[in-house]
């Protein structure tokens, strides 16, 4: 549509502006809504005008100097590629978002292993692309490989092999925020070493259970940890233990969640701690599970809340004030009593 040009075109580029520019926003937008649903003026208006300047500032300086789009380079057979390679990676992007989707509503055909698969596949086909291997149809003819060209093909051939020992297990740290769950893979070398670690006497696994958590079937905790699911359980196995309850607030779809659970949860001093030493409760604010209708919560406008994750999203308002995840509390032993 955009290529017929006229007031249709500009509605479509700029439609398309809204979706591409404004998809990841919400986070942030929200959190300035709600601080000004709280009665907060100065932070509210603050953020939305930086958020505004950011999106306005490049139209504005091309409508200041017009002169700028003529020195800008000319359309050709570069752009083409700019949009080949963009292509890759936004498929490789909508993987990433589609494993949000199966894990939310559980559903178990995007495993890690058939996650990595794809991504090797992309990376790799879009390395050859670029050294020239594979031409599509609007591609102009490749006499030579410049050097930019060149060294994108080696970044992508390095990431593949890069991944490469992940399809056996291999933990490929740096991906975390956005593979599926290792408990998905085939073959988790990360576990097999934590199981023979906790075999010694010194790292010895201590069962912060009381019981059976609920919706244990369908939801886990990363990095072999043992917890609950559901506040009031893990309140009573608390006082129960005499243990303070280490409370988490996450998502299926928050990568800054498994990034901390990555590079901090996975820290030894760390795990050991959260092993040993609390009661813990992952708390999903995502999760579209429908509880029996004895479980249903009515909110304070009246809304009744089904899901698992509509009930830990309005828990976590009324009793923590907050709207974000990954969001972490500590509850000691005075106040779990």
């Amino acid at each position: 549509q955009v290529d017929k040009g006229g007031m249709i075109s500009a509605f479509f580029m700029a439609l398309t502006l809204v979706l591409v520019s404004f998809s990841c926003t919400g986070p942030f937008v929200g959190s300035i809504l709600l601080e000004a649903a709280g009665g907060a003026v100065i932070k509210p208006v603050l953020g939305m005008f930086g958020f505004g300047l950011g999106f306005a500032i490049p139209f504005t300086l091309l409508a200041l100097f017009p002169q700028a789009l003529k020195s800008m380079p000319k359309s050709g057979g570069w752009l083409n590629v700019v949009k080949v390679v963009f292509g890759f990676v936004i498929l490789a992007f909508s993987m990433k978002f589609l494993n949000t989707a199966a894990t939310t509503q559980h559903w178990t055909f995007l495993t890690r292993d058939v996650f990595l698969a794809v991504w090797i596949a992309l990376f790799g086909t879009m390395g050859l692309y670029l050294i020239g291997k594979i031409k599509l149809s609007h591609d102009s003819d490749l006499d030579h490989i410049s050097v930019p060209r060149l060294g994108l093909a080696i970044a992508s051939f390095a990431f593949v092999v890069y991944m490469i020992p992940g399809l056996f297990g291999a933990p490929l740290t740096a991906l975390g925020a956005f593979l599926p769950s290792e408990s998905s893979h085939s073959f988790d070398i990360k576990a097999m070493l934590r199981d023979n670690a906790g075999s010694g006497t010194a790292t010895k696994k201590v069962s912060n259970l009381c019981g059976t958590p609920k919706h244990s079937d369908i939801l886990h905790l990363p990095l072999g940890l043992e917890g609950y699911f559901d506040y009031n359980e893990a309140l009573a196995c608390a006082k129960e233990q005499n243990k303070p309850i280490f409370v988490d607030f996450t998502g299926h779809g928050c990568a800054n969640c498994k990034d901390m659970e990555e590079k901090v949860w996975a820290h030894p001093e760390v795990l050991k701690r959260l092993r040993e030493n609390f009661v813990i409760v992952a708390l999903y604010v995502d999760d579209n599970t429908e509880l029996p209708e004895s479980e249903w919560v009515t909110n304070e406008k009246g809304k009744v809340l089904k899901t698992i994750g509509k009930i830990n999203s309005n828990f976590r308002m009324k009793n923590f004030n907050a709207n974000t995840q990954p969001y972490y509390s500590f509850l000691d032993k005075a106040l779990v009593k």
